[in-house]
C-alpha cells in the first residue's frame, strides 16, 4: 500500500488599499400624479432631465443605466368604501458611474436639481475602474500570510514544507466606505464626497505536502 503524504492546509488573508477612480451613485425617479399618464409620462420627463444633466457634466451614455420601470396604483382604505385609488406612482432607477471623482460633488448635486421633489438618492459605492493591481496586492499579501503560517506550524512539527498540493481562492471583496466619508454642508450646499480609501481583501487557502 503507498503510504498517503503528510499535508498542512492553511487559509491567508490579505488585504490592500488604494484610492478609488470610481464612483457609482443610484438616482431614483418618483412620481405621484393623479393619473397614471401623468404619472408615467412626467417620470419620463423626470429621467430625461437627470440624464440630459449628467451629459453636460461629461457622464458618457454607456455609464448611465436605466432599471426597475414601475407603474403602479397607491390605494387608501376608507370605511364603508373599502380601497380605493389615491394615486398612481410612476418609478424607474439610474445607475450612473461617475469616473472624475474631483467633480462628483458638483455632479450629483445637478441631477438632484433637475429631478426637483421627484428625485431620490438611493446610495453610492466607491470602488475602481480596474482593480486588478489592487487585488493583486491583496492576493500577494493573502499568499504570503498563509505561507508564514505553514512554515511556522512545520516548524513546530519538526518538519519541512514541500510541495503545493491544492490552492483555493475565495472570492475578494471591496470593503464598504465609511459613511463618514460622506459630510453634509449646510442645505444650499453640494453633498460632499470625499474619496479616502477603499480596500480589497482577498483569502486563499493552501494545501502543502510535509517533508520529514
Amino acid at each position: 500500500m503507498t503510504e498517503s503524504p503528510r499535508t498542512i492546509a492553511v487559509t491567508g488573508s490579505g488585504s490592500a488599499e488604494a484610492a478609488p477612480d470610481l464612483l457609482t451613485l443610484s438616482i431614483g425617479v418618483e412620481c405621484r400624479r393623479q393619473d397614471v399618464g401623468t404619472a408615467y409620462g412626467d417620470a419620463g420627463k423626470v429621467s430625461t432631465a437627470i440624464t440630459a444633466v449628467l451629459r453636460d457634466h461629461g457622464v458618457g451614455r454607456p455609464d448611465i443605466t436605466t432599471s426597475g420601470l414601475n407603474v403602479r396604483a397607491e390605494v387608501n382604505w376608507q370605511e364603508g368604501r373599502g380601497q380605493t385609488v389615491s394615486g398612481y406612482l410612476a418609478s424607474s432607477m439610474l445607475s450612473v458611474r461617475i469616473r472624475e471623482l474631483a467633480g462628483s460633488s458638483e455632479v450629483i448635486a445637478a441631477a438632484v436639481a433637475a429631478g426637483g421633489n421627484d428625485v431620490r438618492l438611493n446610495g453610492l459605492e466607491l470602488g475602481f475602474a480596474d482593480p486588478s493591481a489592487v487585488t493583486a496586492r491583496a492576493r500577494e499579501a493573502a499568499w504570503q500570510d498563509a505561507l508564514t503560517a505553514a512554515q511556522h506550524f512545520a516548524s513546530l512539527s519538526g518538519a519541512g514544507l514541500g510541495k503545493v498540493l491544492s490552492i483555493t481562492r475565495q472570492s475578494g471583496f471591496q470593503a464598504p466606505i465609511p459613511l463618514a466619508k460622506m459630510e453634509r454642508a449646510v442645505a444650499a450646499d453640494a453633498l460632499t464626497v470625499e474619496a479616502g480609501e477603499s480596500s480589497v481583501s482577498e483569502t486563499v487557502s493552501v494545501v502543502w505536502e510535509l517533508n520529514a
